[in-house]
């Protein structure tokens, strides 16, 4: 068999894009099952995470930045999010129309509950694996992202 006659799959690194997907999948069908009484789902949750990750410092294109999506998308979930008084938004002392999106008191005792909800599942998730092991997987992964976006950025696919 030549080179040129194996199946795609056959890459390693497709086998692992693959997982990362399904994995994808069973984290947003668990999350968004989790939180759905909270009146959630796993896109909410997850803005709302990167919301508190960065305390009241970031704009909606700071949020996408630190998700990996695109701006517009965050844009419509933080609009949700307004609507529904689980998050506002304050004055940017950088940048005079690109406000800081900060959750409510209401949002912040819901983020607290679902992340009070998701710890069990975590842990459950983690059970067996070393911590040293998983953060090995995360640095990896951390390193095949920063790759493809060099990449990404650069125009190339090679």
């Amino acid at each position: 068999m030549t080179d040129d006659a194996r199946s795609p799959f056959d890459h390693p690194a497709n086998a692992l894009v693959l997982e990362v997907f399904r994995l994808n999948g069973a984290l947003i069908r668990c999350g968004d099952a989790l939180v759905k009484p909270l009146g959630l789902t796993s896109a909410r949750w997850q803005v709302l995470g990167s919301i508190a990750h960065g305390r009241g410092t970031f704009s909606v294109a700071r949020l996408a930045d630190n998700m990996g999506l695109a701006r517009q998308s965050v844009q419509r979930i933080v609009d949700e999010l307004a609507e529904a008084g689980l998050v506002g938004f304050e004055p940017n002392p950088a940048h005079k129309r690109a406000k800081l999106v900060v959750m409510t008191p209401r949002g912040q005792r819901v983020f607290v509950r679902a992340t009070e909800l998701w710890r069990p599942i975590a842990d459950a998730m983690a059970g067996g694996l070393a911590l040293r092991e998983l953060r090995k997987t995360t640095d990896n992964l951390a390193a095949l992202r920063g790759r493809l976006e060099d990449q990404a950025d650069n125009g190339s696919s090679e």
